[in-house]
């Protein structure tokens, strides 16, 4: 019994791993349509990934005979040491976001007022989600197979790299290292505190640092494709002054 019950869990991961290749059809996770007109629509979209990915988080805890001490599918052993943990992992990751802004923009740049709610809404449901998938359920399920922890701790953050699909065309492969170290991290935060607290509160850390820092509350834009260095290839070299017509 208990072994059909593990089979049906693997089923739902499967399916959460293949919600979360799908996340930006739904605007979601790292999304790119944030110049798509608001509305009912958008946010219905991205309720929907949220709530399948959150249903399905709660049938693999239900189903699971061994949830939290295979799966790490709660806050961790000593509460107080995963919250610690957890805010040591955000402000690692916050320090990377403003080392990145000051890389990509030469300055932090913060995103307009009217994003923030959104993006704190992304920023934790993602990593919620990402965290029971990947972290708890892939990583537990690796290990209850017989594969070493650090070899399963590098799998599971491969596949959750292909799975953010940030490693595509016209995507900021910088990102992509980026997720794939929060991988590797939260992967071995997770064994070290036996649960997926610590993991899921320095994500969503991370995710909502990105935001302020770089404006964007999905998809970091490639080099170039900001709306001021789209300006800026339009502007004379520095030093020179468009003459006007008059002046010629």
């Amino acid at each position: 019994m208990d072994a059909l019950r593990v089979l049906v869990v693997v089923a739902f991961v499967g399916l959460l791993v293949l919600l979360r290749l799908d996340a930006a059809r739904f605007g979601a996770a790292e999304y790119d349509d944030e110049t798509a007109p608001g509305g009912w629509r958008n946010a219905a979209r991205r309720g929907a990934w949220y709530a399948l990915g959150l249903t399905l988080a709660a049938a693999i805890w239900l189903i699971h005979p061994l949830p939290v001490s295979v799966l790490h599918l709660h806050l961790g052993g000593d509460r107080l040491g995963a919250i610690l943990a957890g805010l040591t992992l955000g402000a690692l990751g916050t320090a990377v976001a403003v080392l990145f802004a000051q890389a990509r923009y030469r300055r932090l740049r913060f995103p307009e007022p009217r994003l923030y709610p959104g993006a704190m809404l992304n920023s934790i449901g993602t990593a919620v989600i990402d965290e029971v998938a990947f972290r708890g359920a892939l990583l537990g399920l690796l290990i209850a197979a017989g594969v070493p922890a650090d070899a399963a701790i590098a799998l599971q953050a491969v596949l959750y790299g292909l799975a953010t699909r940030l490693g595509a065309p016209g995507r900021s492969r910088v990102m992509l290292a980026v997720f794939l170290g929060l991988g590797l991290v939260t992967g071995a935060v997770t064994l070290a505190t036996g649960g997926i607290g610590a993991a899921v509160l320095g994500h969503a850390i991370t995710r909502m640092a990105f935001f302020v820092c770089t404006g964007h509350p999905g998809q970091v834009l490639p080099l170039g494709h900001e709306p001021e260095e789209e300006e800026a290839e339009r502007l004379p070299p520095e030093g020179w002054q468009v003459v006007p017509e008059g002046d010629r």
